[in-house]
């Protein structure tokens, strides 16, 4: 199972740098392909590494919540501001297309882990976590609303560098993520098992940094989500790094 993980892992590299090279209908079966893969890599690995009713808790409520807060939001328009989808993300359970609930699992799998390991009080891994998969929407939504998956009613007040998104959106995200690993945490509790510093998850969130920032900087011509991103997500992403380092040896006494 680790080992499908990790060929779930390159696809989803693939598919994402394919992703780019290609538009219109393609592109679409891209982005949609591209989060199935995501997620099926990060269920993959936890199956393999922690133990299967935890598993089961952890996915189910994070594809609960990630449906309930998105149907709240397209129908009250709280936390993230008015905002509706497209037709162009496939299937829909409700008013929400059913990728949705998938990259909110996709990412708050290694965001979790990673936050886990780097963290030793419960506060501590909660706001980690929370900052990580918040700071992500800075790259996830301009990339989304530019390829018209998804657009808000209002548009301002906006971050600087990131038009076309309401700061409300933001503000929306950090509650949301804050909530849901409150809630991971009182339904599933700590990984039982640390993330190893290589693995399937580590690789794909640093993957989800480090393409984003390139893509907006060099391809997608948005420099200011590059700029705002790195540093947005970069802190957080920092600090989680510190834990994913392996311990330093001590040299035995002479």
């Amino acid at each position: 199972m680790l080992r499908t993980s990790w060929v779930l892992a390159a696809l989803t590299v693939v598919s994402q740098i394919g992703w780019v090279l290609v538009a219109g209908p393609v592109r679409d079966a891209f982005t949609g392909g591209g989060v199935v893969l995501f997620f099926l890599a990060s269920l993959t690995h936890s199956l393999a590494t922690q133990p299967a009713a935890w598993t089961a808790r952890f996915f189910a409520t994070v594809l609960v919540f990630g449906w309930l807060v998105e149907a709240l939001g397209t129908t009250t328009g709280v936390p993230f501001g008015a905002y509706a989808y497209g037709d162009r993300l496939g299937p829909d359970v409700g008013p929400v297309p059913v990728v949705i609930p998938l990259a909110w699992a996709m990412m708050a799998y290694p965001v979790y882990l990673a936050a886990a390991r780097a963290c030793r009080t419960v506060s501590g891994r909660l706001v980690l976590a929370a900052a990580l998969l918040a700071t992500w929407d800075l790259f996830l939504d301009p990339q989304m609303v530019a390829e018209g998956h998804w657009w808000f009613a209002a548009a301002h007040p906006a971050l600087p560098g990131i038009p076309g998104i309401p700061l409300t959106n933001f503000l929306g995200w950090a509650v949301a993520a804050l909530v849901l690993m409150v809630a991971l945490q009182a339904v599933a509790g700590a990984p039982p098992v640390a993330v190893a510093p290589l693995s399937p998850p580590v690789v794909l969130l640093a993957w989800v940094y480090v393409s984003n920032v390139l893509a907006n900087a060099v391809f997608f011509g948005r420099p200011g989500v590059a700029l705002v991103g790195a540093i947005g997500m970069g802190i957080p992403l920092a600090v989680a790094a510190r834990g994913l380092r392996p311990p330093t040896p001590v040299a035995a006494p002479p």
